[in-house]
Formats: C-alpha cells, sequence, structure tokens
C-alpha cells in the first residue's frame, strides 16, 4: 500500500475517530492528503457509518467530492460487514490516482509547451512562401533597382570618360544577375 494513515479516537460513546490518509509522494514531493471522520451509527455495519472530510491538503472541490462519491458507494458496497478498512483502502488508492494524473498533467503540459515553443522557432525560420504572384512583385522590383544601378553606373562612366584625356580604357563589365530561387 502506498502512502501513509494515522488514526485518531474521537469519543467512545458513540464510537468517533479520525484517520489521516496521505497519498505516496509525487514527482516534486507533493502530496494530497485528507483526514476522513467516522461515527459509528448503532446498527453498524448493517447500517454505514457517518463519515465526512474532516480537513483535506492539496484538494480541490472536485476531488472532495468525488471522494465522497467514492465513501458513497463502497459503503454500500459493503454493507454487513465490518468495513472502515475497505473505505480507508479506497481513499488511500483514489489519493495516489490523484497524485499520478497531477504528474501526467504537468508532463502534458510541459510536453505542449516544448511543443509551442519549436512552431515559434519554426515560424522564425519560416519566412514567406513563394507564390507566382510575389515572385513578379519581387521580380519586378528587383529589375527596376538593377535599371537604376545600371543608369547610375553609366553616368559615372561617363562623368570618368570626360576627365580622362586620354582615349578608351578597356574595362570587364561583368552582367548582374537575380539570385536563383528554389519555388515550393
Amino acid at each position: 500500500m502506498r502512502g501513509s494513515r494515522r488514526l485518531l479516537v474521537l469519543s467512545e460513546n458513540p464510537p468517533s475517530f479520525t484517520i489521516t490518509v496521505t497519498s505516496e509522494a509525487g514527482e516534486n514531493d507533493e502530496t494530497v492528503q485528507t483526514t476522513l471522520k467516522f461515527t459509528y451509527s448503532e446498527k453498524y455495519p448493517d447500517e454505514a457509518p457517518l463519515y465526512e472530510i474532516f480537513s483535506q491538503l492539496n484538494l480541490d472541490d472536485n476531488d472532495v467530492s468525488d471522494i465522497l462519491k467514492l465513501l458513497a458507494l463502497q459503503a454500500e458496497e459493503n454493507l454487513g460487514m465490518v468495513m472502515i478498512f475497505t473505505l480507508v483502502t479506497a481513499v488511500q488508492e483514489k489519493l495516489n490516482e490523484m497524485v499520478d494524473q497531477i504528474k501526467t498533467r504537468r508532463e502534458e503540459e510541459k510536453k505542449q509547451k516544448e511543443k509551442e515553443a519549436e512552431e515559434a522557432e519554426k515560424q522564425l525560420f519560416h519566412g514567406t512562401p513563394v507564390t507566382i504572384e510575389n515572385f513578379l512583385s519581387w521580380k519586378a522590383k528587383f529589375d527596376a533597382e538593377l535599371l537604376e544601378i545600371k543608369k547610375k553606373r553609366m553616368k559615372e562612366e561617363e562623368q570618368a570618360g570626360k576627365n580622362k584625356l586620354s582615349g578608351m580604357t578597356p574595362h570587364i563589365q561583368f552582367p548582374l544577375s537575380p539570385p536563383i530561387l528554389f519555388l515550393m
């Protein structure tokens, strides 16, 4: 059995006591805990004992409600038999399940955050998808820039030619070409 239990007798007549049930420690030593108060009725075990959650630690209202439903179900199933051990054992198992669910939920949240970070990183490197329309738009801008550069260069060459006293000067001109793009 995982977890722990403590018993405290509150009164002898009617017999009343509390049992503190603690789950097994989770990943970061977190535990859930509840203190159940039982009071025997005169017809116990043919009648279910009175029970309540006396106190709790790290349980929300839904968890408390689930535990009370579990106690009612177990008490009904065990009428006619001594049942406190069975009730406490069922609660112990439920608390351990809750800790396991917390661990699973945290792992899923961590995976989700990692996935979101990975998607955000992919977006950074993705860029603009190339389509015919945006390629033609880019090409028109590129051709206009290229024409502007050629005009500027020709103007500079004219200025250089006027300033020179000698005739022709040899030079090599390399044509500019647009970068090679891969269409997806």
